[in-house]
C-alpha cells in the first residue's frame, strides 16, 4: 500500500446525508408524510388507513422521525390517552428536498 493511500481520509456522510438515507430508504416514512399531508395525524388511524402496515412498524417508524426532529408527538392529557404526530418547521423543509428527490426521479424515468 502506498503511502498516499494509507493518508486518505474516509469520508463519512454528513448526519444529513445518513438521515435522508435512512428516511428515504423506509417506505413507511414516506406513508406517514402522505397521510399527515392528508389530515391523518392519529397513530390508530393510520395503521387503519393502510393495508399492510402495522402498529409495531409505525411505531417504529414514528420513533425514528421523532429522533430526527422531522414530527413532533403531541400528547393529550385525556383518558384514554390521545396522541397525535404532526411535522415540525424543520420537517417542513424536510419533506421538500424529499419532494426534490422524487421529481428528479420521475424525470429520470421520463428520460430514459
Amino acid at each position: 500500500m502506498t503511502n498516499e493511500k494509507k493518508n486518505q481520509k474516509i469520508v463519512r456522510p454528513s448526519k444529513t446525508s445518513r438521515m435522508v438515507e435512512t428516511i428515504y430508504g423506509c417506505k413507511w416514512s414516506l406513508t406517514v408524510y402522505s397521510l399527515l399531508r392528508s389530515g391523518i395525524h392519529r397513530p390508530g388511524e393510520m395503521v387503519r388507513s393502510v393495508e399492510g402496515l402495522s402498529t409495531k412498524v409505525l411505531n417504529h417508524c414514528l420513533k425514528k422521525n421523532l429522533k430526527f426532529g422531522i414530527l413532533k408527538k403531541t400528547v393529550f392529557p385525556e383518558l384514554p390517552p390521545k396522541v397525535e404526530y404532526s411535522v415540525t418547521p424543520f420537517g417542513e423543509n424536510f419533506l421538500k428536498l424529499l419532494d426534490m428527490v422524487e421529481e428528479l426521479d420521475q424525470q429520470i424515468k421520463t428520460d430514459v
